[in-house]
Parts: C-alpha cells; sequence; structure tokens
C-alpha cells in the first residue's frame, strides 16, 4: 500500500519560508543590538569620572582639585552620606555633586549634620527634589536658556570672579540675608544663604560646568571656583553612591524601579520603537491568498436543516420567516421585471406581481410582508405558500 506524499500547507511552512518571515526581525533585533552597544560605548567614555577631582576627562574635575591643592586646600571623595556628615566643620567645605540624586533619607541627614556645623555647603545643580530639604526657604525655577552671566549682586567672590557659566537651574527665596548672583530673567543661578550661626552658609550653583575640567579657564570660571571651595582648608568632595545603605528607604526596602539601572527609558523607548517598525514591515507583507480544501463536503440541504434547527432551537420563528420572505422577494423581482434595488420595496413589487398574475386570490400583501407567524406549523405552511408564489410566477 503506497502511503500518500506529505502536501505543505499554510499551517506546515517550509524551512525556506521561516527564513524568509523571520530574517527580518533577525536583522532589525541585531541593529538594535549594535547600535545598544554602540551608545552605551559612546556614553560610558564621555560620562566616565564626570565632576570627579580624581578624573582628567573633559567633564571631570582633575584641574580645580589640583589648583586648590596648590593653595593648600585639601581635596578628600566620599560616596556615602554618613561619611559626608561625619565631615562636616567649621573648617570644612562639603560639595554635593548631586543632590538630587540622593533619597529623602539621605537629604534629611546630611542637612542635619551641616546646617548648625559652621562650614560651607556647595549644592550643584540642586532642582526641586532636593531643594526644599537641602536648602529649606528656597525654590527651584526652571533652568535658564543663557549660560553665562554677569555677576549683577554684591556677593565679593561674584564680583571678582566677574562672568561665569553658572547658566542652569534658578531659585527663588523670600530670605533677605540671601546673597542673589548671575540672574537670569529675574531669578538667580548663584545662590548663598547664611546659616543661624553666621558663620556658615549654603551655596546653590545653577549648573555645574564651572567644575568641569574642559571649562575651567573659561570665563571667570576657575576664579569663582576656587574661591566658593577654596574658603575653608578642607574640601570634602561628596559623590553619591548607589552602594550607600543610606540610600534604602525608610522600609529598608527598594523598590523595582531603584533597582533599574539609568538609562532604562531610553532602552525601552528604543525597543518599543522597533519593535513596532519591525511589526509594520512585516504586516504589510501579507503575501497571496492559501487555498486550502475543506476536510469534508457538506450538502446544501444539511446547512439548510441545521440552520433551521438553530431557529427553531432559539424560537426565532420572526427572523427564520423574515429571511424567507427576503429571499423570496429577492427571487421573484428579476421574474416579473424589477431591479434587484428594488426587490425589497412594496409599493414596486405588489403591483408588478398583481399584473403578473392577475387571476391569483393570494393576499400578497400579507403573504410577502406581513405579520411574523404565530407558531412553527403557520412557519412551515408560509414557506409552503412562499415557494407555490414563486412556482405561480415561473409558469406565469
Amino acid at each position: 500500500m503506497t502511503g500518500a506524499a506529505p502536501v505543505s500547507t499554510s499551517a506546515s511552512p517550509t524551512a525556506r519560508q521561516v527564513w524568509t518571515r523571520g530574517r527580518g526581525i533577525l536583522l532589525a533585533l541585531t541593529l538594535l543590538l549594535v547600535a545598544g552597544i554602540a551608545i552605551a560605548a559612546v556614553r560610558s567614555g564621555g560620562q566616565h569620572g564626570r565632576l570627579d577631582p580624581r578624573s582628567a576627562d573633559p567633564n571631570g574635575s582633575l584641574a580645580v582639585a589640583e589648583l586648590l591643592a596648590e593653595r593648600d586646600v585639601s581635596t578628600r571623595v566620599v560616596t556615602t552620606t554618613a561619611q559626608a556628615a561625619r565631615a562636616a566643620g567649621p573648617d570644612t567645605t562639603v560639595l554635593v555633586a548631586a543632590p538630587d540624586a540622593l533619597t529623602h533619607r539621605q537629604q534629611s541627614k546630611l542637612r542635619s549634620a551641616t546646617e548648625n556645623a559652621g562650614g560651607r555647603t556647595v549644592l550643584l545643580s540642586a532642582g526641586a527634589p532636593s531643594v526644599a530639604r537641602l536648602a529649606p526657604g528656597v525654590e527651584a525655577a526652571p533652568p535658564s536658556i543663557e549660560t553665562t552671566l554677569e555677576p549683577g549682586c554684591s556677593l565679593p567672590e561674584a564680583r571678582r570672579a566677574g562672568r561665569a557659566d553658572t547658566g542652569g537651574a534658578r531659585y527663588d527665596t523670600a530670605r533677605l540675608e540671601a546673597d542673589s548672583c548671575y540672574v537670569s530673567d529675574g531669578l538667580p543661578t548663584l545662590l548663598r544663604m547664611p546659616d543661624d550661626t553666621g558663620k556658615g552658609d549654603t551655596v546653590l550653583i545653577g549648573a555645574a560646568d564651572i567644575l568641569y575640567n574642559d571649562r575651567l579657564d573659561d570665563e571667570g570660571n576657575a576664579s569663582l571656583t576656587l574661591q566658593l571651595l577654596g574658603s575653608r582648608p578642607h574640601l570634602v568632595w561628596y559623590l553619591p553612591s548607589l552602594s550607600d545603605a543610606a540610600a534604602e528607604d525608610d522600609s529598608g526596602e527598594s523598590s523595582f524601579v531603584d533597582l533599574v539601572p539609568a538609562g532604562w527609558r531610553w532602552g525601552a523607548l528604543q525597543l518599543t520603537i522597533a519593535a513596532v517598525l519591525a511589526a509594520l514591515w512585516q504586516g504589510r507583507r501579507l503575501g497571496p491568498l492559501v487555498l486550502e480544501h475543506l476536510p469534508v463536503a457538506v450538502r446544501a440541504s444539511e446547512t439548510v436543516e441545521g440552520r433551521a434547527r438553530l431557529y427553531r432551537k432559539a424560537n426565532a420563528r420572526e427572523r427564520a420567516a423574515t429571511a424567507l420572505r427576503s429571499a423570496t422577494r429577492s427571487r421573484l423581482a428579476p421574474l416579473v421585471g424589477l431591479p434587484p434595488s428594488r426587490a425589497q420595496a412594496s409599493e414596486a413589487l405588489l403591483p408588478a406581481l398583481s399584473s403578473q398574475l392577475p387571476d391569483s386570490t393570494t393576499d400578497l400583501q400579507s403573504l410577502l410582508f406581513g405579520p411574523p407567524p404565530s407558531n412553527d406549523a403557520a412557519l412551515v405552511a408560509l414557506a409552503d405558500q412562499l415557494d407555490a408564489l414563486e412556482r405561480e410566477v415561473r409558469t406565469s
């Protein structure tokens, strides 16, 4: 007995079809992976050591540390809130490189240690997430468009430095003793507020550009930086770290979002765009229709009987009668010379039938457009009458 050869259908694609359909998605994923690696390499190279006084990168701050060392100001890098809090004192300047990266717990702890220590606290690019806790009485405003600004104040450090690249975050305060410098659109980008002891102060700088190695020699950046950071013999440079135990929430647990690396939103956006483009590219390639043979052949009479049983089970005599009458009217219209569009109009069909059957005693109005039958027997009788009417028209 010879077996039948297997037939290839749309449910069993060949290896060539699988490759043709999947190569586009594979190519898109490869390009996305290469682009991600390239972007990561560029960003990791450009951001390495940002604001780190040990880094000689363009965005590092090694030049600031070396110039301060020449003026007998020591620079020490710390990475935890506890270290920064312990170092606060009257002979120390605490520089916070990323205030907005601190949690509420870290901000409160740092503020408690520095507010009455008699030293100086410098906040770089502090925004709304941090300024309310680290500098009470100050509100953060939208950043300025200008980057290089004039001092415009009586603060000695700013007057000696002159123009500087402090343009960035702007601040607003109602404290009269505050020094507001480098004003942009009515609000300062450098704000100095003395503490309650009168010996220490907090300095907010709108942008960290004045500390970068490649920007230090522009305008009066070097002069302003050295004066603000060199007012005490010791400088504690606080670079927040994810390994800091104080960075945990008050409950001691980190949320899922806290555990996701920075930049995940951009990665998710890139993946979404790539997925949409791949779907559009593959979605338009519908290809030709595939014809398949039905596994069994169903006779028309069985289909009619099956549909009739469904109508009977649902007790849908009205729907069944409407279907029978509509089909009959559609078949009668061409027999009496009416177009298909007028087959369901009683004002056109009934006169045409009456002229075709002048001797008929059938009530055409009730038969073709009458009310639905009241029971199954009436429905069967209606079907018989419709068949008889159609035969009579055909033979007339």
